[in-house]
């Protein structure tokens, strides 16, 4: 199948605007590729150290034998549902390691923050910076330096992201993820939002919400609605870096356990060579599988799948490391022509288990190859390229093998190209006076795209939180029709950019009783954010100067997604208008307690939302 003339063009531009980085980036990788092993490069004292702890079998295998060594970076905490499974997983590495003849070392573990658990709180205004937390201490681990593969184990919203990045700074290792699967279904998606719903107007208590969350979120796993972390998966499907088809398979079971053992294996077989095994250009380091084409099959699978606005921040700084520049014109031309394949909560009311049941990953992928919506001709861990992501992994005796996977399941969940829930991605580019923004359309009713209506600001969610409770805002939808709440001081440089996810409750009461209601900010909303209309990352945000910091109570906003405008309407003077300051209130609480004085360097130095909101 031809790939499709705008997929094809927009790759074509992200190649010609990367083409210096990119060239500085795989030379950099071919000099690393070439040096001799670590344990014949290194010194005897060096070496002594790196394998002080081990077994004397597994001493001498690596320096003597020059067997492959390769190393575990673990996300594992048990205070995470997501990363809970990852206890066991080293052990079972290691002993699948030894009996094909390798080695596997925790080469080290790095930290797992949950946007569930500090949503709202102040310890989100780490979460964001946490990734590259995450991708440094990637990097600690590796520099070691005398490993010969890589597994990273990490399936969460900053983490799978820091650890791609980290990854990528040692770009001439085999790299494959290996993931550890959702939770099983709990109370649906559907039913914890109109609890939440109903605590926000009072109607039920804390108790009463507190039965419903521990009801959906029950067990080890990921989550079970298709937010960040799960978009995580799709992607890393998309880009041939798992075992083909292992994304959202449960956490717990045979099928699990031998699918962490093909990981093992399939990362020792790219570490041979390409004459050894006869195999074609399908296999390669990490640095080489990540180029233009599959992070273009990445942004495709999160516009088919209508996955996290996360990724628009952090696929951005994933691609860079691999000395890949896009952009958010990038993405906003591929939703243009990418189908909106997939309804899973928020943007349907399934969940994954039941996305993973309809035919999952591998049917979304089979139909955009087929569709001539992905790049065919990219590089992946498998020896078959992507085309075996398009396969899912069954067990029968023992035996792992993938079959095809059909249409007709559940096309409630996915459907085919032809038959599309919609024939764009469900992104959108919003331009005008705020500065540049996006919006996820594929969940919010098309009657609600159009959004005009007067701004009441705010300088941070505590404040809209106590105007709704005030009931001030519904005051002003009942004066006007409707409101758009300007959220500002939100970004990287403010604050380190916290999801706002908390907001959808209140904002989503007053949709419901029939007002005009809509989110501007410069901060972000979560992957499950839903049926609200907003428009997120804006940039340049206030804190780096930006429009938003001109906007008063009042100011007539129209937000138009079909269009693509974000506007400030009948107000000749407003870009002459004072830019306003930060209040010192915040400035100081930003920088004070739940360790954030740790972060304050990362927040000055950071690039703009669009630019991925690089430390580095």
């Amino acid at each position: 199948m031809n790939t499709h003339i705008t997929i094809a063009s927009v790759t074509q531009r992200i190649q010609n605007r990367s083409a210096a980085l990119r060239e500085a980036y795989l030379a950099e990788l071919e000099q690393m590729a070439s040096r001799q092993l670590g344990t014949d490069r290194m010194g005897c004292a060096n070496i002594a150290h790196a394998v002080a702890a081990w077994p004397t079998q597994d001493k001498f295998k690596i320096v003597s034998e020059k067997a492959p060594n390769i190393a575990i970076v673990t996300a594992y905490n048990d205070m995470l549902s997501a990363h809970a499974p990852y206890q066991s997983y080293p052990d079972r590495i290691k002993a699948t390691a030894r009996r094909l003849g390798a080695n596997a070392v925790v080469a080290g573990g790095v930290p797992a923050m949950c946007d569930g658990v500090t949503q709202g709180t102040a310890g989100m205004e780490l979460s964001l910076f946490s990734r590259d937390a995450i991708a440094m201490s990637t990097a600690i681990g590796l520099s070691h330096d005398v490993f010969d593969a890589a597994l990273m184990l990490g399936v969460c919203d900053k983490i799978v992201p820091g650890l791609l990045i980290g990854a990528l700074q040692f770009g001439h290792l085999p790299t494959l993820f290996v993931p550890a699967g959702p939770m099983g279904s709990g109370l649906s998606n559907g039913d914890k939002a109109k609890v939440r719903e109903q605590y926000a107007q009072g109607k039920v208590g804390r108790a009463e919400l507190l039965q419903a969350e521990s009801a959906a979120y029950h067990g080890v796993g990921t989550c079970t609605f298709y937010g960040t972390a799960n978009s995580n998966q799709m992607l890393l499907e998309a880009m041939g870096l798992h075992v083909p088809g292992a994304a959202f398979v449960p956490p717990v079971g045979d099928l699990r356990d031998q699918l962490t053992e093909h990981a093992v294996k399939m990362v020792l077989e790219m570490t041979r060579k390409p004459s050894e095994l006869n195999l074609s250009k399908a296999r390669a380091p990490i640095g080489k599988v990540v180029d233009e084409r599959c992070i273009v099959n990445a942004m495709v699978a999160l516009l088919a799948t209508g996955g996290s606005t996360n990724h628009l921040i952090h696929w951005v700084a994933v691609a860079r490391s691999a000395g890949i520049l896009i952009d958010w014109n990038d993405f906003s031309d591929l939703s243009d022509v990418v189908p909106l394949l997939c309804r899973v909560y928020p943007n349907g009311s399934a969940d994954v288990n039941q996305f993973q049941a309809a035919g999952g990953p591998s049917l979304v992928i089979k139909e955009l190859l087929a569709n001539g919506l992905m790049h065919e001709d990219v590089l992946t861990a498998s020896p078959q390229g992507i085309a075996a992501f398009g396969q899912r992994p069954i067990l029968a005796e023992d035996q792992l093998s993938w079959q095809d996977v059909q249409h007709g399941v559940d096309e409630s969940v996915i459907r085919p190209a032809k038959n599309a829930f919609s024939h764009s991605g469900g992104l959108k580019l919003l331009q005008g006076d705020l500065g540049r923004a996006v919006i996820k359309t594929s969940a919010v009713p098309t009657e609600n795209h159009i959004i005009e209506a007067p701004a009441r600001v705010f300088n941070s969610q505590e404040e809209l939180l106590a105007a709704f409770a005030a009931k001030t805002l519904e005051a002003d939808c009942l004066k006007h029709g409707g409101v758009v709440c300007v959220v500002r001081w939100q970004g990287p440089r403010a604050n380190g950019m916290p999801e706002l996810h908390k907001l959808t409750p209140p904002l989503a009461v007053l949709q419901n009783q029939g007002y005009r209601v809509a989110l501007v900010t410069d901060g972000r909303m979560s992957g499950a954010s839903g049926k609200v209309p907003a428009a997120i990352h804006i940039s340049p945000e206030a804190a780096m100067g930006g429009p938003l910091a001109l906007v008063q109570d009042g100011d007539l906003i129209r937000l138009d997604a079909t269009t693509g405008e974000l506007l400030v309407l009948n107000c000749p003077d407003f870009s002459q208008r004072n830019l306003a300051s930060l209040p010192n209130a915040l400035v100081l609480a930003n920088n004070q307690g739940m360790g954030r004085p740790l972060f304050s360097a990362l927040r000055r130095n950071c690039t703009t939302a669009e630019e991925g909101a690089c430390t580095w």
